[in-house]
This record gives structure tokens, C-alpha cells and sequence, in this order.
């Protein structure tokens, strides 16, 4: 009979928390602070730019130049939603990505809405933000770094890039959902089914990169889970 494979326990510096347990409790004894940063939506800065036109050339470093972001705060505003957790539940149920009992199918419709009248793009989910992953590769370069490893979901396949590369090429951050400094001390990692990714370090370095690449978010507490807007995740 044939041994069934089983894989080892990951290395939690270069994978993301698991959806059943509180993050900080995930991480413990690896990194200090997580800062849980929102994928921001996206809108042209002109309207000679077609965000919806399949022809259009829609690359990272084309998205960066011919778009800005639109944060949740201000996002909030213009739809007349609550606060972050209904948007972020709204944004769920738009991808289905939440059971029947938790979904707001009015709140996914409100960001539909808002999102055609303003001519925006809702955030994307389970990939790292387009529109702000060079200000923060640029914010690993003020710290001293030079390279980070790559990985897919569970970190079985890695490989090692210059942060120059990262931010010039236009595809290859959509092929991983982790990146890590070659001394562990950092992690940015995403979850496939949110609208935010997660900044894993010391508390000092968390708030250095926050500010210098000008993040929107919230800091993750004791109870803070990957649903940390529903009811049992925060």
C-alpha cells in the first residue's frame, strides 16, 4: 500500500494566517505586529482611460499610470455605507465568498452602484494590490532591502527576486501571494478570498512601512481573524 504524503507544518514567516485561528495567535513568537491593509478601489485620472474596455492594456504599471486609488474611508462616504466591517462583508458577498447567513446582498449592490457612478473598479481579492504594491516595494528599499523571496499560497515553491524586478515587471506579482525578506523579519501575504492583504513584523518596522507607503488600514488585536468582519472574527 502506498504511504500517504503529508506536508510538513509551514513556516509561519512565509505564509498567511489560516481562517480558524486569530492571526497574532498564528503568528506568535514570529512577528510582533500585523497591520491588516485594505486593497483600495481604483478610478482613472482621466476618462480617455476605459477601466472596462477588454481592449485596454490594464498591466500593473499601466494601471499605476493611468489610475489613482480610492481609499475605504472615502469610499465609505460615497456610498453611504456604515463603517469598514459592512464594506468589507458587502465586498464578500459580491464574489460569493461568504455563507448565505452572512452575506448583505444590499451592500454588494451599493458598491456595484457606487462603483458605476464614479467610474471605479472594486478592490481586488486574493491578489496583491496593482495600484499600491510599488510604493510599499519602494518603502522595503528605504529599510535596507534589496531582495525578497516569492512564494505561491503555501510557500512550496519560492524563489528569490531583486525588489527592482518586482516593481518594473507587470505580472509577476499576480503569480504569489507571499512575499518575505530573505531574514524573515518582514511578510506581506494575502488571503485568496479577501479584499486586503497583511503586513507581518516588529512593531516599529509595521508602522515605519505603513507610513512611508502610506497604507490604509488597522492594526490586528489578540482576536482579530481572517473574518474579522463578521461577528466571531474580531
Amino acid at each position: 500500500m502506498e504511504h500517504t504524503r503529508v506536508l510538513p507544518a509551514p513556516h509561519r514567516y512565509a505564509v498567511c494566517a489560516p481562517e480558524g485561528m486569530a492571526v497574532k495567535e498564528f503568528y506568535q513568537g514570529i512577528f510582533e505586529e500585523v497591520f491588516v491593509f485594505f486593497h483600495p478601489f481604483i478610478k482613472p485620472k482621466s476618462s480617455a482611460y476605459d477601466l472596462f474596455d477588454p481592449a485596454a492594456d490594464t498591466s500593473r504599471n499601466e494601471i499605476r499610470k493611468n489610475c489613482e486609488s480610492v481609499a475605504w474611508k472615502q469610499f465609505l462616504t460615497l456610498a453611504g455605507i456604515d463603517d469598514y466591517k459592512q464594506l468589507d462583508i458587502g465586498l464578500r458577498t459580491s464574489i460569493s465568498g461568504l455563507k448565505e447567513e452572512y452575506q448583505d446582498a444590499r451592500t454588494a449592490e451599493l458598491i456595484h452602484e457606487t462603483c458605476m457612478k464614479n467610474g471605479m473598479s472594486a478592490p481586488s481579492e486574493g491578489s496583491f494590490p496593482d495600484i499600491i504594491m510599488n510604493d510599499l516595494l519602494e518603502a522595503f528599499k528605504t529599510l535596507g532591502h534589496e531582495w525578497l523571496w516569492f512564494g505561491d499560497e503555501f510557500c512550496t515553491e519560492r524563489k528569490l527576486v531583486y525588489i527592482d524586478e518586482l516593481i518594473r515587471d507587470n505580472d509577476m506579482l499576480d503569480q504569489g501571494k507571499n512575499l518575505f525578506t530573505h531574514d524573515n523579519g518582514i511578510l506581506i501575504t494575502t488571503h485568496w478570498d479577501s479584499h486586503f492583504s497583511f503586513l507581518c513584523s516588529d512593531k516599529e518596522t509595521v508602522e515605519q512601512l505603513v507610513r512611508l507607503s502610506g497604507l490604509e488600514g488597522f492594526y490586528c488585536n489578540k482576536h482579530t481573524k481572517i473574518y474579522w468582519s463578521l461577528p466571531s472574527g474580531s
